[in-house]
């Protein structure tokens, strides 16, 4: 297999990680509003991905980093084409890692409401801007022959695109109020779990709509199979919540994800950003690769480097592993107002 066939598929891995990963830090943010009661619900909601959900962001950096060494111009027209969205989605996970530290700095309940809407809006910004860039990706932005973007922020907000961002924005919801389930105890995993039956349904709408398009449209063959894996996915979380097996319901919204993520890529290549002006001018695995040298070195850092990560990370999970309940929940240390 060429070098930049595999560059490009350890690429869709790490943003594949990344989309579960932070896909549920991201939904555990989008419900803090809605399944937090009181106070102390709200920091079990965010005490469960406390630990964890800086950790989950290393992969945006790694999939960013590999992208800049790896495929250069593909990076490159990203980082212009898009640099509204993707300046956006940097300013929120920006106010969203200071609203987690400051949140309990003052005991005041306006204080920290304040900082809770921090939080929603700086996991709902990128929730949905992520969709919307990689619908965009699929879809093709206007490429002069140079390869250079020609196109405006308004042609990004096309309705494929958009449905991009509903379905990410949904599907993390989804895949947030699983991981609550799952990662809590008592009243906030209980309306987690009823949660799941309505949100599922509202995520399969947007998501089918979205995967069906995308697989007539842009697909191949075989992500036939990765479209109906997502959608089955999706339908047996419901199903597992339900038999209260929450584990395994966690396991199928990853499941969904990462075949939604496939899907995306699979139709995607072999080009890496295709041109909607001439053919001609798409970006592909060769004409926006670096140089075959620099591949071949990039690939042996990433087998000396990515098991010791993993296995950190994994290690990570299973220290903390176990379920954040309200009595593990220590009184407010936050200075008096």
């Amino acid at each position: 297999m060429p070098l930049t066939d595999i560059w490009f598929l350890l690429i869709a891995v790490l943003w594949t990680g990344y989309f579960v990963l932070e896909g549920f830090d991201f939904g555990v943010g989008i419900l803090l509003p809605f399944l937090g009661r009181d106070n102390t619900d709200r920091r079990v909601m965010i005490n469960s991905i406390g630990p964890v959900w800086d950790g989950n962001e290393v992969w945006l950096l790694v999939a960013g980093g590999a992208t800049f060494a790896a495929f250069p111009l593909w990076y490159a027209n990203l980082f212009s084409g898009f640099y509204l969205p993707l300046l956006i989605i940097l300013v929120a996970l920006i106010v969203r890692g200071v609203a987690f530290e400051f949140r309990g700095k003052l005991d005041s309940t306006g204080w920290r409401r304040g900082w809770d809407v921090a939080i929603f809006a700086g996991s709902a910004a990128p929730a949905l801007l992520w969709g919307v860039a990689f619908g965009n990706i699929v879809r093709g932005v206007p490429l002069d022959a140079e390869h250079h973007f020609t196109g405006s922020f308004f042609d990004l907000l096309n309705p494929y695109a958009l449905l991009g961002g509903l379905t990410t924005l949904s599907v993390f919801a989804l895949h947030g109020a699983v991981f609550l389930a799952l990662k809590t105890d008592g009243d906030v995993a209980g309306r987690a779990r009823r949660l799941v039956r309505g949100l599922g349904v509202v995520a399969i709408v947007p998501a089918g709509a979205f995967l069906l398009w995308t697989q007539l449209a842009h697909g191949h063959g075989w992500t036939w199979a990765t479209t109906a894996v997502a959608a089955l996915g999706v339908a047996g979380a419901i199903a597992m919540t339900d038999l209260r097996r929450d584990g395994w319901a966690f396991t199928l919204t990853a499941l969904a994800i990462v075949a939604t993520t496939a899907t995306l890529f699979g139709s995607l290549y072999p080009e890496v950003l295709p041109s909607t002006t001439d053919a001609a001018n798409s970006l592909t695995t060769t004409n926006a690769a670096s140089t075959p040298y620099t591949l071949k070195i990039m690939t042996w850092v990433a087998v000396v480097f990515t098991p010791i990560v993993l296995l950190y990370q994994g290690w990570t999970y299973w220290v903390f592993r176990k379920r954040v309940t309200r009595a593990s929940i220590p009184d407010s240390q936050g200075l008096p107002v």
